[in-house]
């Protein structure tokens, strides 16, 4: 039995190991040191999979604003370190979500949005030092890694 049950281990775990690296998403500028998941859909699914939250960056490659921020997210250790409590997703361009759920204020960009590990946009995860009509616009790595720490505050998870 002992055997069997360490069987249905390894298999579990190269399964989850292959079934993750399917998922892989390109950084788009954002950082290659992150775990990116390749597109909202599976990012909701690992999210589910997983019982992590899901952070989601929104932006366009024309954005001036959204260049701005992507070396200062790829560079932060502070966000780099929290991501690892996270399914992280970007969606750029033609990826963006039409749905208004991912659109809670407005669609301008770039846009961070917070989702709970049941799927759920949380709207009350925003950039609290930002603009009360752009509540989920970031432009520096400490408003993110801000809104991440109140992200897994607010589901239990353990930062340690």
């Amino acid at each position: 039995m002992a055997a069997g049950h360490l069987a249905k281990v390894f298999f579990t775990l190269i399964f989850d190991q292959v079934h993750c690296t399917s998922y892989r998403g390109r950084d788009n500028g954002f950082g290659n040191n992150y775990v990116w998941a390749g597109s909202l859909e599976s990012g909701l699914q690992l999210a589910s999979n997983h019982r992590k939250p899901l952070m989601v960056i929104i932006h366009k490659s024309w954005c001036h604003a959204c260049k701005n921020l992507k070396p200062k997210f790829a560079n932060s250790s502070e966000i780099q370190m929290l991501s690892k409590h996270f399914v992280m997703v970007n969606l750029v361009d033609e990826e963006e979500p039409t749905s208004s759920i991912f659109a809670p204020d407005g669609t301008y960009i770039p846009r961070i949005l917070f989702i709970s590990p049941k799927g759920l946009v949380d709207t009350e995860i925003y950039n609290e030092q930002g603009s009360s009509q752009h509540k989920y616009f970031y432009s520096q790595p400490e408003q993110i890694a801000r809104s991440m720490k109140k992200v897994l505050e607010k589901y239990h998870f353990e930062t340690v």
